[in-house]
């Protein structure tokens, strides 16, 4: 175990319990993907957290995000939302539905297609996206920032290029 930080976690004592039973076993993969895995799960629940002090869900905040960065005018047809956060239309449609409810976005036809509608970010859609990823990042930063700053350095890179393997 080489932990940088000197901390032993469950993914250590799995290991040590496969190399105790199955010492056969080469589980270093296991290792880099057991704790993907987790740290996923527990940033999930953190930025789930903040997103809810904006009245909003991690999903919901995917939307209006993904508006926000868009740029003026904050607005995409719901096909080109629904591709970039890779959901079905029934699944942006309940999103949607709930950010309209709550006045964060606006739905309303599509001047340049008869057939189509345009979602657009409000004003108040635009605050709470602003504030929400702020609020965000400094979650993630204060996780973050606690590794020492070469690994922070080196870490951006070393998961898009594991990434980059995966979608091979």
């Amino acid at each position: 175990m080489q932990a940088i930080l000197g901390i032993v976690d469950d993914v250590d004592r799995i290991i040590e319990q496969w190399a105790r039973e199955r010492p056969d076993l080469e589980t270093q993969a296991m290792e880099v993907f057991g704790r993907i895995y987790r740290i996923s799960q527990r940033m999930g629940v953190r930025q789930e957290q903040v997103h809810a002090r904006f009245g909003i869900s991690r999903g919901e905040f995917d939307v209006v995000a993904t508006l926000r960065r868009s740029g003026e005018p904050y607005q995409l047809s719901p096909k080109a939302l629904a591709a970039s956060l890779m959901l079905t239309s029934g699944g942006m449609t309940g999103r949607l539905d709930r950010l309209e409810k709550a006045g964060l976005v606006t739905r309303s036809p599509d001047p340049d297609d008869r057939r189509g509608l345009v979602i657009t970010l409000t004003a108040r859609g635009l605050e709470v996206a602003d504030q929400a990823v702020t609020a965000g990042l400094a979650a993630q930063r204060e996780v973050f920032e606690r590794l020492p700053r070469r690994e922070r350095e080196q870490l951006p890179g070393m998961l898009r290029d594991f990434l980059a393997l995966l979608d091979d």
